[in-house]
Formats: structure tokens, C-alpha cells, sequence
């Protein structure tokens, strides 16, 4: 039985450690830093405006321009839609939860949560023949709420007050965690004395303990009918770096709902704590800085200001695009109404209606206890919107960029706003839209070449250790990049191995030993996205266009062999269930098979893959059937406004039986419908030791392509640059 004086000492480290890690949790998952809270910001707060204008965030300083939306400071309390898609405003944020909080469902409940507050879009075919000027529809917001342990969705139309309660939660699953229960889970286990005894135990101070919230998917009927979430913690003694110094086999079981700790599992008594020596990334702390100093600095300068505009807020315009751009707590970003000019006949023409992350699935490849159920999805349980971080000027984004805030509610239904979530630049990099020089031996002397620019939209979320760069990038040719990159800390294994020569034969490490006690672990990254292509119009068909080695028949010619093209169109869902083949190729359009070029080809767009992935798991897996919108690289399917979301709408310890495969096992008709392109973008991460202590950015990308979408190549009249043309920057020492 412990003794009293050793009972006050850990009474006193507790509350020490309940004041350090609430302050820790509050930087790391509640508003913070470049997140101004609407509703506990004290005026005397660095992070806060003023009282008078707490509704409005700082803006970098940007070149004037009158084209361009670059305003220092944006008026959120003031801030009113103008378009049918335009984000839920502060105003409208504040109605939701005043309705709400005097509906019987939750004057009833003693415990509610809002997990999700946005725009409820209008229907499709309303909001195409919208056009600017004209009144906007009834605004109404979708809500997604748990009362008195029940999950809700629901509408609140904001011109009647109306609360209109659709259904409760899908048989299984729950709704994306608020940034409360994140924050919360992170000090619950330190109400538990078994928790705070195997801390002291493992050696480590409680004032140094930092945890992470980890979803635990789902693997069986011990996990059902309750909210949980593990929690696996950190030394943040001597380094900034905490997730490099796991007490590994250190995990707690707690109800989400209750604060409970279920169970406290330690199966990592032998494993040292790895050492914090080298694992700081940050500038001030690196000892030697010269290696790099070689590189000058670099900087895109437009003394006539940005070529894009941005109208009402939302609505972008650069050179022959045009497009409605928006922050989402789930989604991060979200691309909407997108159209390029035909320069031939000056005609705006539909490409896509909407496109956004839809989920990300990450499994960690180690079946050991402490390690199996690590196979997060970032969107659906953490929301992806929800983790992105201000973006740092300079760095993240060029001198010559424009930020867009997000503004969303807290799980009590508070809006706060997430400072400079987005960014958007014109991108210059040396690259070429197109050249030709011709042989001399032609006789004509000539050179034509013209420069690329682009326009780039980039977000970034830091889910927890990992971050994630998306990019949406607009090229004058009618092409787009979507580009994510991957970045930010690896979530590694304590191990009592320090060398590779300790490890005996052939035994699994499920990864890397990237540093004495550290292995890096195996996982797979896979990011789905929700592509509504209405190239010219909603009534789509997608063709596999397969290239098939022809053989020449005897005496037809000296060739053996050559390519074809087999046209294939969809006729139902199933027939465009693609998996990537290098040596079953295809092209993958889809086509207005009403539209005609000149000549008649039907106009479309093709999805072009990078460098991507599969899933090797069994399909039986309990993680594979959540992630089963990994079984393919594209998907497409009929449009439905409820799927959206490839794994589901309710995500947390689901089951995996409302997901983009379940939907697309229908085999529903796609030939000339409005359809859905889905397509997923993976990467296989061996780590290796370049990845310590932070990992360099490694990226992939797909592209949305035109093919015969114009009569010919619409930048053939692009300019060339001209020397007088272009500014002239001199060296700051000449300065």
C-alpha cells in the first residue's frame, strides 16, 4: 500500500501534468496559434485580435493590386454569402447553435456534441442554372450531432428555423471526433493511477508525458456499442520531437463519452526509452547551418500584382479558368464549378462540378498489440480540415501568394477561424508550355517557345506526427495537377536494438532501424479522391481506352507488331472498377458522347496516373474492408448527393459496410449519366534513415487531361516572354 507522502507527491505531479498536457493538447488540437477562437480569446492574447475586431485574421503583406482580393484583414462577423456554395458564415455559425440549443433533442440531453456544422449545397441542378445576380436559395445548414449518446443528422434552414432530424447513425460507426475529444482523450489516463504508476515505473517524469488520440478501427464485438479511442504517450524530455521517444507498449483503452480508462496495457517494459540526441528538427537547434548556405534565396516577384481575381471571396478567375473555392472541416479544400475559356469561341465550358480529398486510409504494417489497430482515417475520424495549420508566408507559400481562412465550429457549435488554411500563387518554374526550333538542315531558322504558368491552391494538415501537402494546379492548356505530397514525422517503434548487427537472421522489425531504439514501421498511404466531372454538361460516359499489341498478318509488313486503340465504354459500374496494369495498359476518358469536335470526336477529359500504389491487403482484413475504396484505383460511379465520402459518412469504428465498394456493387448505370470519377492516389513507405528525425517531402500526382476537348492546342497563341517585359531585380547589397 503506498504511503501517504508518496500519494501527495503523485497527487502534486498530476495536477502538474493535467496543467502541461492541457496546454500541450490545446496547441496541438484545439484552436491555436493562427486560429482565432470566437469564444474564449482574451483581448490580451497574442493570438487574438482585438475585442472590436475578434472576427478578423492577419493577412501577410502582398503586393497591391486592385485584381486581387489581398487585403490585410478579413471580416468575418460581418462576412455574408454570395454564392449558392459559399461556407456557413459567422453569422449563420451563431444561428445554428442558438436554434439548436432550443430544439428538444438537445434541451433534453445533458451531454451533446456538434461534430460536424456546414453548408447544406443546394441541389445540383439548382445551383447550374444559378447565375450571379440572382437571389440565393434558402441557406440551410447539414449538422451531424450526438445527444444523450445517440448519433444525429439533421438540417437547420436558417430563413425558418426549421429542425428537420433525417436519420440516427448507419447500424455501425460514429462521426469524425471534435477537436474536444481529441484534446480531452490526450489528459483522461491521467485520472488513472494504474496509468501514472506505469509512467513512473517506465521512468519518466509526468511533466514530461505527451499523448496522441488514436482511432482504433474496428476488430471485433468487444469494440461495439461504445465510443472508444486509444492513447499511446510520449517523453518530451530534451527535444521538441516527442514522437521520437515513444514508451512504447504503453496503451490505454478509454471511452470517448465518459473519460473512462478501460484498460491500461504495458507490454514494453524491456524497451528503453529512445535518447532525444539529434531528434530536434527545428532551425535554432541545428548546430551546423553552412551545408546549405550555398543556396541564395529565391523569390517570384509581380510588381503589376497577381494575374488571378478573386470575387466575393470565393470565386477565383485566372486566364482561362474559373472556379468556386472553399475551406472544409472534413474535405480540407473543396474545388467547385470549375470551367476554362475556349479561346476559340470565347465560351466558359463545364469540366468539373465538384472535386475534394474524400479519405485518406493509412495503415501501419506491425500485428503486434501495441500496433495492429493503427490504420487511420484521416478524414472520416480526425477530419482532414479539422488538422490543417495556418500556412507559414515565404515558406509554405511564395512572396506572391493569397490566403484564404477557414471558418468552422467547435463541438459546442462556437465558430472559430483557422488563419491562412489556404493558399493560392501563380507558379513559375522554368517549365515549358510547348517548343519547337527546326533542324538547320531544313533550312529555317526558327524557335518558338512559350513559358508555363501555373496556378497553384495548396493546403497542408498536420495529423499529428505526419503532414500532408494537396495541391490543385491549373494550367492554361486545360489541364489539372492534383499533387500531394507527404511529409512531417514518422510514427516509429521503441526497440532494445541500437545496431543490426544485434538482430538475429531473418527476424521481423516491421520496418527500419532508423536510430539506436528507434524503428521506423512499414505502412501504406492512400488518398481517395471525389472527382464530379460534367465535361460540357452532367450527362458523362466513361471509355477504357485500351492499348492492345496488334500482330501483322504474314506479308502484310516488315513490322511483327503495333499498338491499337480498343474503345471500351462503361455501360454499368462494375465495368469501371480499374485497377492499374504497366502491362495492361489504358487510357481512361470520360466524354460527352453528345459533344462533337469539328471532326467528331466526342469532347473529353482523361485521368492520367502518377506514380501511385496498391493495397496488398486481404480483402477479409477487418481494416481492408474499411479501406475497401483502396480495391481500385478508379472507381466511377452514378451521381448521389449522400456519397461522398468513400469510406462512409459515419467512419469511426465502422465496419466498412457503407463504403465506395459496397455503393459500387450495385453496378448501377454509368453509360451517359451524370457520373462520378473516384480516384486513388498510394504510396508504399519502407522508412529508411534519411526519413530521422523529419522527412524530406516525397510527392505523387494525377492529372486531369483535355483530350479533344478543344478543336486544337489552346495555348498556340500564348505570348513568348520578351526581356522588356519582364522586371528587372537587383542584388539587395546594389539595393
Amino acid at each position: 500500500m503506498e504511503s501517504k507522502p508518496f500519494f501527495r507527491f503523485l497527487f502534486f505531479f498530476i495536477a502538474i501534468a493535467f496543467l502541461f498536457l492541457f496546454a500541450w493538447t490545446h496547441l496541438h488540437y484545439a484552436p491555436s496559434p493562427g486560429v482565432t477562437t470566437l469564444l474564449d480569446c482574451a483581448s490580451n492574447s497574442p493570438w487574438c485580435t482585438s475585442s472590436k475586431n475578434r472576427f478578423q485574421s492577419k493577412q501577410p503583406t502582398l503586393p497591391k493590386t486592385p485584381r486581387a482580393s489581398t487585403s490585410q484583414r478579413r471580416h468575418h462577423e460581418s462576412a455574408v454569402p454570395r454564392h449558392p456554395l459559399d461556407p456557413l458564415t459567422i453569422q449563420e455559425f451563431n444561428k445554428v447553435r442558438k436554434i439548436l440549443s432550443s430544439h428538444a433533442l438537445f434541451k433534453s440531453s445533458n451531454n451533446y456534441a456538434l461534430h460536424s456544422v456546414v453548408l447544406e449545397e443546394p441541389n445540383k441542378e439548382l445551383v447550374l442554372k444559378w447565375k450571379k445576380g440572382q437571389p440565393l436559395f434558402p441557406r440551410i445548414a447539414s449538422v451531424i450531432a450526438r445527444a444523450n449518446g445517440v448519433s444525429h443528422v439533421l438540417t437547420v434552414n436558417l430563413e425558418t428555423d426549421n429542425v428537420t432530424v433525417l436519420n440516427t447513425a448507419p447500424p455501425t460507426g460514429y462521426p469524425t471526433m471534435t477537436i474536444e475529444d481529441m484534446t480531452s482523450a490526450t489528459w483522461a489516463p491521467l485520472s488513472n493511477a494504474k496509468f501514472n504508476r506505469t509512467i513512473i515505473e517506465r521512468g519518466v517524469n509526468l511533466k514530461d508525458v505527451a499523448c496522441l488520440p488514436i482511432s482504433l478501427g474496428w476488430f471485433g464485438k468487444k469494440e461495439e456499442n461504445r465510443r472508444l479511442i486509444k492513447v499511446q504517450c510520449y517523453s518530451m524530455e530534451d527535444t521538441a520531437n516527442f514522437y521520437m521517444r515513444p514508451i512504447e507498449g504503453l496503451t490505454v483503452l478509454l471511452d470517448m463519452d465518459t473519460k473512462e480508462v478501460v484498460e491500461v496495457s504495458d507490454t514494453g517494459r524491456s524497451i528503453p526509452i529512445p535518447k532525444a540526441t539529434n531528434t530536434d528538427y527545428r532551425f535554432s537547434e541545428q548546430k551546423l547551418q553552412q551545408d546549405l548556405n550555398s543556396i541564395n534565396p529565391i523569390s517570384i516577384e509581380q510588381p503589376k500584382g497577381p494575374s488571378f481575381v478573386i470575387e466575393d471571396e470565393h470565386l477565383v478567375k485566372w486566364a482561362n479558368w474559373e472556379f468556386h473555392l472553399k475551406p472544409d472541416p472534413r474535405a480540407a479544400v473543396v474545388v467547385s464549378r470549375a470551367k476554362v475559356r475556349d479561346l476559340e469561341s470565347g465560351v466558359l465550358r463545364d469540366v468539373m462540378y465538384k472535386g475534394f480529398t474524400s479519405e485518406l486510409f493509412v495503415p501501419y504494417m506491425d500485428p503486434t498489440d501495441a500496433w495492429y489497430f493503427k490504420t487511420y482515417m484521416d478524414a472520416g475520424e480526425y477530419g482532414f480540415g479539422l488538422q490543417a495549420m495556418p500556412l507559414d508566408p515565404l515558406n509554405d507559400c511564395p512572396r506572391n501568394a493569397y490566403y484564404m481562412d477557414g471558418v468552422f465550429a467547435a463541438g459546442d457549435g462556437v465558430p472559430y477561424v483557422r488563419s491562412n488554411m489556404v493558399c493560392m500563387f501563380e507558379r513559375y518554374t522554368g517549365d515549358i508550355g510547348w517548343r519547337h526550333a527546326e533542324s538547320p538542315i531544313t533550312g529555317m531558322e526558327i524557335k518558338e517557345v512559350r513559358p508555363k504558368v501555373t496556378l497553384v491552391v495548396r493546403m497542408a494538415a498536420s495529423v499529428a506526427n505526419y503532414d500532408y501537402i494537396v495541391d490543385w494546379e491549373f494550367q492554361t492548356d486545360g489541364l489539372i495537377r492534383i499533387k500531394v505530397g507527404l511529409s512531417g514525422i514518422l510514427m516509429v517503434k521503441g526497440t532494445a536494438y541500437e545496431n543490426m548487427n544485434q538482430v538475429e537472421g531473418q527476424e521481423n522489425l516491421f520496418g527500419t532501424l532508423l536510430s539506436e531504439n528507434v524503428i521506423g514501421v512499414i505502412h501504406d498511404h492512400y488518398i481517395t479522391f471525389y472527382l464530379d466531372m460534367d465535361i460540357d454538361g452532367s450527362d458523362n460516359s466513361f471509355v477504357n481506352v485500351n492499348i492492345k499489341r496488334q500482330e501483322t498478318s504474314p506479308g502484310e509488313s516488315p513490322r511483327k507488331s503495333y499498338l491499337k486503340a480498343v474503345r471500351n465504354v462503361a455501360k454499368t459500374e462494375k465495368d469501371a472498377q480499374i485497377q492499374l496494369k504497366l502491362y495492361d495498359p489504358s487510357e481512361f476518358h470520360v466524354i460527352n458522347p453528345t459533344k462533337k469536335t469539328r471532326v467528331g470526336n466526342p469532347v473529353g477529359y482523361k485521368v492520367v496516373p502518377g506514380g501511385t500504389a496498391a493495397s496488398l491487403l486481404d480483402h477479409d482484413d477487418p481494416p481492408q474492408k474499411r479501406g475497401a475504396f483502396t480495391n481500385n484505383q478508379i472507381w466511377v460511379t452514378p451521381y448521389n448527393r449522400s456519397e461522398q465520402w468513400a469510406g462512409g459518412l459515419f467512419v469511426y469504428q465502422s465496419h466498412g459496410e457503407d463504403t465506395l465498394d459496397v455503393w459500387s456493387e450495385r453496378d448501377r448505370p454509368i453509360e451517359n449519366k451524370d457520373i462520378v470519377v473516384w480516384y486513388t492516389l498510394g504510396f508504399h513507405h519502407i522508412p529508411c534513415q534519411e526519413d530521422f528525425p523529419i522527412m524530406p517531402t516525397v510527392s505523387s500526382s494525377f492529372d486531369l487531361k483535355p483530350v479533344n476537348f478543344f478543336e486544337s492546342n489552346p495555348i498556340l497563341r500564348a505570348p513568348p516572354y520578351f526581356e522588356k517585359d519582364l522586371p528587372v531585380c537587383r542584388p539587395a547589397a546594389s539595393a
